[in-house]
């Protein structure tokens, strides 16, 4: 299996891909792979801004439910959500699709969102009695 997230530059731009098909769901790998791409980005002197993308139809469309009855995995969300938040560089989050639950979260921690006029965003979790 492929990494679900991937780090590479454009010049002095990292771009930080999620593709974690079908709707690139927050899971135990992707957790990781956002915490080491944060790091690494952290420690790359000549990336100056980050982006953060994922493949496919949809931003991060929400939390993997095939976790929903397992015991919760280091690192948990809000820690991965914190190191992105106190990156001392730029972190912007393109969003399209959808950006529900533990995505939106994601894209509100980046620095910056920009969206394409189509893109949803929300908090499901609310109205289903789960927060």
């Amino acid at each position: 299996m492929a990494e679900p997230v991937i780090y590479d530059r454009e010049g002095d731009v990292a771009i930080i891909t999620i593709d974690n098909p079908p709707v690139n769901a927050v899971s135990h790998p992707v957790r990781v792979g956002l915490a080491n791409a944060f790091t690494k980005y952290e420690q790359d002197l000549s990336a100056k801004a980050a982006v953060l993308i994922c493949s496919g139809r949809t931003f991060i469309a929400g939390a993997d439910i095939t976790e929903f009855d397992k015991p919760l995995e280091d690192p948990w969300l809000p820690k991965v959500l914190e190191q992105i938040e106190a990156c001392e560089k730029v972190v912007v989050a393109a969003i399209h699709g959808t950006a529900l639950g533990g995505g939106f979260e994601t894209a509100m921690a980046c620095h910056y969102r920009c969206a394409v006029v189509s893109a949803k965003v929300g908090l499901p979790e609310v109205s289903l009695g789960l927060l």
